[in-house]
């Protein structure tokens, strides 16, 4: 947990950045699960500043984060990079409603974010620059599994579990297309501005298969079955067959044990202030109804 004079400190950091135009007060934002965010007014222009190094444990390389918010920016879809040092990036502030689970459930924002999430897809690795990273969710659970193993977490007793039923459904996905992935999909990550819906924050972007972030926006919140239909149907751009959703299924189910086990890393190396217990709980929970689905359905 950080004390105050974490972000004390912190704050004072960002306040002596050489890009403002004069001394700043920077003031602490609650959002970020895995990074420390301030927004500073420097001479009538807002800005969202964000602190964090390399995650190993979570696979978060900041060279990734920061080439994937510039290509973002550059393809119309996230504000602009306007500063980054190691372990700094500063942005333009975008003015409007971060959304929430209940807000990402309206069809009438849906009409904007899915749009938005096939242009992240296919345009954003148009601008990207460097080397880029993959994210795959099977492994990335393996690697959540290896990591908690050397640790003391309370779920250590499950981890082979969770590896045998991330196996039958990396094998029940199947064969993927590949895009470039934002793979992280939570509703706080929207930023709806009344005319158009931004997307930012992508710590965890790289090529992954599109059903990911499908199914990551669809079990973060937690979208009934109808509107996942309305999505998958919307993305595509036809009714999805039995093998679409037998493989959506799967990757569902996938996401929300990644999600879980997240949590689980997390409660161990998070020095945030955050409920990562009781996260880890909801995700678990979340993840053993939608496995129940899928078995039912297979």
């Amino acid at each position: 947990m950080r004390s105050p004079s974490d972000d004390s400190a912190a704050a004072e950091r960002v306040a002596q950045l050489p890009l403002w135009s004069g001394p700043v007060k920077p003031e602490r934002l609650n959002r970020g699960m895995t990074n420390v965010n301030f927004l500073v007014d420097d001479a009538g222009q807002r800005f969202v500043v964000r602190i964090g190094d390399d995650m190993v444990e979570h696979q978060i390389m900041r060279f990734s984060e920061r080439a994937a918010s510039k290509a973002a920016h550059s393809a119309g879809i996230s504000p602009e990079i306007v500063f980054s040092e190691p372990g700094i990036m500063v942005m333009r502030f975008v003015e409007g409603r971060t959304c929430t689970s209940e807000d990402m459930r309206s069809i009438a924002r849906l009409q904007k974010v899915i749009p938005l999430i096939k242009r992240v897809h296919r345009e954003v690795p148009r601008h990207l620059r460097g080397p880029a990273l993959a994210f795959w969710v099977f492994h990335v659970i393996r690697d959540y599994a290896h990591t908690l193993a050397g640790s003391k977490s309370r779920y250590v007793s499950r981890l082979a579990d969770f590896v045998d039923v991330a196996a039958s459904l990396e094998l029940a996905v199947g064969p993927v297309d590949i895009v470039f992935g934002h793979n992280d999909l939570i509703a706080g990550n929207f930023i709806d501005d009344g005319e158009r819906v931004w997307l930012i924050d992508w710590d965890y972007a790289g090529f992954n298969s599109p059903l990911f972030d499908l199914s990551n926006l669809a079990s973060n919140s937690e979208f009934d079955a109808e509107e996942e239909r309305w999505m998958l149907s919307t993305y595509f751009g036809h009714e999805p067959d039995a093998a679409l959703e037998h493989s959506y299924r799967a990757m569902k189910c996938a996401s929300l044990l990644r999600e879980a086990m997240w949590g689980m890393v997390s409660e161990i190396y998070s020095k945030l202030h955050f409920d990562y217990a009781a996260y880890t709980i909801d995700y678990l929970d979340r993840f053993g109804r939608a496995y129940s689905v899928h078995r039912a359905k297979s």
